[in-house]
């Protein structure tokens, strides 16, 4: 069965970038021209997804007007001959199906990918996180649906993380079947260093089957008093195979300040209007803080 519909939770509070999430979703939050959710749709479409959920929660309208249309805008660069715009602008509420459903109280990833049951029904379904905007040739939930038409089973992206850092992150110990490819054999929620079993974190991207949801639904809350994915995963492993996908691509963590920041410039000098002009300026500016 091929992967048509994915679930973006969306309904977390931002509270890391506050108080600019006060009032805006996070998700929209600009990275260059675009909000940060647009680069993350535009990948699950790229990799061949036609349905996407987005998981929602108080204070998230924004995003809804956002793909939506947008009569009084669109009659406006029309009336000004704004051709180019008026096509960018349009291109957002057409570019794929989206449905919402509203995650009522804040109990966790699994909670919130628990809510989008009745939307998934019995099929393979992807799990794409807002936070982490993956920047390469191939998408990177397109490198995990390969995985998952060649194994049939949840795929998780991977990254090589420093070891100092893997607290930060789930992480898996995992048997190399190829390059890019591992069978998960345990994982652990944001180890010690001492005791991570490798430094593969855990990415924001998912292909998950249906029999995930057997178990979110009788899942206990883990750490944090949420109900984890994580956890919900590791039961998973004793049922089935699960598989890791160790994804080509820069990824940056947008929900981090200094992510944020790095991938505002990173993705600016990728941009040919942007590009002399930004890279000499941050000379300029490198070369004053050296004096």
């Amino acid at each position: 069965m091929q992967v048509k519909k994915a679930v973006f939770p969306v309904a977390g509070l931002g509270t890391r970038f506050l108080p600019a999430t006060k009032s805006s979703p996070k998700e929209m939050l600009p990275l260059i021209d675009k909000p940060l959710v647009q680069y993350v749709v535009e990948e699950a479409v790229a990799s061949g997804i036609e349905d996407i959920l987005f998981v929602t929660g108080r204070g998230k309208r924004a995003l809804e007007d956002y793909f939506d249309i947008s009569v009084e805008l669109e009659a406006l660069r029309q009336e000004k001959g704004k051709d180019k715009t008026l096509r960018e602008v349009r291109e957002i509420a057409d570019m794929v199906k989206i449905f919402y459903v509203r995650q009522k109280q804040a109990l966790g990833l699994g909670h919130a990918i628990l809510c989008a049951r009745e939307f998934i029904g019995n099929e393979p379904f992807a799990v794409l996180l807002g936070d982490d905007i993956i920047d390469g040739g191939k998408p990177c939930l397109g490198q995990l649906l390969d995985v998952y038409r060649k194994y049939r089973g949840t795929v998780l992206a991977l990254e090589q993380v420093p070891i100092a850092n893997i607290s930060s992150y789930g992480c898996v110990r995992a048997n190399q079947l190829s390059d890019q490819v591992f069978e998960v054999l345990d994982m652990v929620e944001k180890p010690k260093v001492e005791e991570a079993p490798s430094n593969l974190a855990i990415i924001g991207r998912y292909v998950l089957t249906p029999d995930i949801f057997p178990i979110l639904e009788k899942q206990k809350p883990g750490m944090g008093g949420e109900i984890q994915l994580t956890d919900a995963i590791r039961q998973l492993l004793q049922e089935e195979a699960v598989y890791g996908c160790r994804f080509e691509g820069v990824r940056h963590d947008c929900g981090d300040k200094l992510g944020f920041l790095k991938a505002t410039v990173d993705m600016a000098l990728k941009r040919p209007e942007f590009n002399n002009e930004f890279r000499a300026y941050l000379r300029e500016r490198l070369a004053e803080d050296d004096e």
